[in-house]
This record gives structure tokens, sequence and C-alpha cells, in this order.
């Protein structure tokens, strides 16, 4: 419903601390129909009890952290995340005076002993973008809680159709809808998921506050995107794999990471907690990847070369590993040797599309060999 506000006088105080579970919609960036039902869609999908949507996915994860962490608090994150939280950790939140330690989540004892405590919240990404890196979220939530901590899974990559955090024992899950819950590539959004309490006090204090409501027809759009999730994160999927399978015995790759290929390392852990890989793999070269880099953005012609991932349409894009490492990631000693171990230079971040896998295929091929 396109309404900035509605016209019940007396039904709603004018302060959001007001805000009871059954009031009813008074002003959108509160509430709306169509964002309630997308948030209640969303909450099946993810077997929790409430959702509240944002009008991106940094403002979902910001508004999360923002409302469980204070001044003298300490956050474990995974260590390799898509950038913009990395950097939200490292360059906004210690600002605050929330400590942050940066971990290998898949790396259960790292998990463990870099918990404190004063750890209240641990969050994680899985498949970790870019490396596609698998953490175990069951044991990794047994670790959180007997802490005292809750846990967050960002689960974009996955989608509730591949991975149910809460399932296996998360506090709460976050998505960037504008990924492949959207699918399209036209609307931006968030979400968080999780239990009907702690939800309806991210949306009195967050959402309300900080302003980062979702727009009633991006909801609307993001509505249409689901009715086709099914089928294509399927052909995602299969798309994926016999993509994967023509590059991992390409002369010129050196490695692919896809977590639904059993070439994965974590493959088995992927497998025993996922029910659909999704579209999103990651490969490197053997050559120099920065000018094959220019090369191939010139060259493809299906596969688009550009950011983002989970549209319709084949997505490529090249992640210098020394630039994440240092301006994003903030990785040093060990944990940055591995990440060079897994992305060698830089990692092509191939986000696989609906086109037929064929042409996929043969628009990859031409690139590397032009």
């Amino acid at each position: 419903m396109a309404t900035s506000f509605y016209n019940k006088p007396g039904t709603v105080g004018f302060s959001a601390n007001d805000l009871g579970n059954d009031a009813p919609h008074f002003y959108t960036r509160w509430s709306n129909p169509t964002l309630d039902t997308l948030e209640a869609t969303l909450a099946a999908l993810d077997k929790g009890e409430a959702a509240v949507s944002f009008a991106s996915g940094m403002a979902a994860i910001s508004s999360l952290l923002l409302d469980r962490l204070k001044s003298g608090d300490h956050l474990v994150l995974s260590n390799v995340c898509y950038a913009g939280v990395a950097e939200l950790a490292h360059d906004n939140l210690r600002q605050y005076g929330i400590e942050v330690s940066s971990v290998d989540t898949s790396d259960l004892a790292a998990v463990q002993n870099a918990m404190r405590p004063n750890t209240r919240h641990v969050h994680v990404e899985t498949p970790a973008n870019p490396t596609l890196r698998i953490t175990d979220v069951r044991a990794v939530a047994e670790i959180a809680h007997s802490a005292g901590a809750e846990l967050s899974v960002d689960s974009t990559i996955a989608t509730p159709l591949g991975l149910n955090p809460i399932a296996l024992g998360a506090d709460f899950v976050v998505h960037s809808l504008t990924k492949y819950i959207c699918g399209h590539g036209d609307a931006l959004g968030g979400a968080v998921i999780g239990r009907a309490a702690e939800i309806a006090r991210l949306r009195r204090r967050n959402l309300i506050h900080l302003g980062a409501a979702l727009s009633p027809f991006s909801a609307w759009l993001i509505l249409r995107g689901l009715e086709t999730l099914v089928p294509r994160m399927q052909l995602h999927q299969a798309n994926a794999r016999r993509v994967e399978e023509y590059l991992a015995s390409h002369p010129m790759v050196r490695s692919v990471l896809w977590p639904g290929s059993p070439r994965h390392p974590q493959h088995n852990l992927a497998a025993s907690q996922m029910s659909n890989f999704s579209g999103l793999m990651a490969f490197t070269l053997k050559t120099d990847s920065q000018r094959a880099a220019v090369r191939i953005a010139d060259a493809v012609k299906v596969v688009s070369y550009a950011v983002s991932l989970g549209k319709t349409r084949s997505l490529l894009f090249y992640i210098p590993t020394e630039e994440i490492i240092q301006s994003s990631l903030h990785l040093e000693g060990a944990d940055a040797d591995l990440y060079r171990s897994n992305a060698a230079d830089g990692v092509f971040r191939l986000s696989v599309g609906l086109e037929d896998a064929e042409d996929i295929i043969a628009d990859l091929d031409g690139a590397l060999r032009s």
C-alpha cells in the first residue's frame, strides 16, 4: 500500500515508545500492510516468530547489532564476510565502545577462544562472501549460548530455501533482500527474523528511530520475487553445478569454490546443513588475475561484469586480495595468509544466473581465452 500515513486519530500514541503489538497502522515508517505481508512470509520461510524489514541489508544488520550491543560489550564476527559488515564493525562499532574480535568462524576452537566474559553477540555469515567458506551454525550456536551470548547468521547467499539457521539454534537471521530473495535486481531491502519480543523491540527502537524503512513499492517488488524463489533457486543451483564442473577442468583456472561441489573443502558440512547451494561461486586463475579481469570484463557478453549477486542474470566481479584484506576485512598474520591461500591474488566472484548453462559456459570460455 503506497501511503505514508493512516487516518485513525486517537488509536495510536504519538510516541513510538507507546507502540503495542496490536497497534493499527499509523505511519509507514512504523508499519505498512505490504510490509506486514512480506515480513510474515519471511518469518514463515525462516521458521522464526516474526520479522522486521529495512531499506537495505546493511540497514538490517546495522540496526540489529546496534540494538543488541552497547559500550563495553564484545562482538565475535566472521573474519571473512560482506565488506560492508566488516567495515561497520571495524570503523563504526568500535567508536561506540563496542569491542570486536574477527575470527575464522569455520574454526570452532577459534570461536571458543574468542569468547570473553563480556561477549554478548556472535555474528557469522555462511556461506561467506566472497570465498564461500562454511560455518557450522549448530556448533557455533552452542558455543555462543554456553557463554551467555546470542548468535545471528547472515544467510543471504543460502536464502531460506538453502539454510534455516533458527532451526539450527541461531537467535536471529539476517537477509539482504536485494539479492536472491528479490532476484531481479530492481529493489533494495533487508530483514531480520527472530523471536517476536526481540523483533518488536528492534522495530520500536531502531527501525522507527533510525528511520531506514523499506519502501512499500520495494516490498511489493520483493514479494513478487518471492513467488518464483523456489524454481529460481533450483535453476541457480543446477546452472552453478554445470559451470563449476567446467571451470574446475579449465587449464587457466587455479581453483573453484562452490559449496555444492565435492571439490569444496567443506562440502560435507555444507551438505549437512544446506538444502540448496545457490548460484554463487568464486574462482581464481593461475595467471595475473588483475590483467585478466580487465580483459574478461571487456569480453563477456552473456555474463555482466558488475557487482551484487543473486539476480536472474549472471554477474561477474573481480575482488583483489590485498585490497580487501587491508581496506575491509583487516586481516593479519595467519588469518591473512589463510585468505591468500584460498583467494590467491584475487577471486572472481561469479553469481550464476538463469540463462542457459551452455551459453554461460561458452561466454566464460571465450572471455578466459581472449
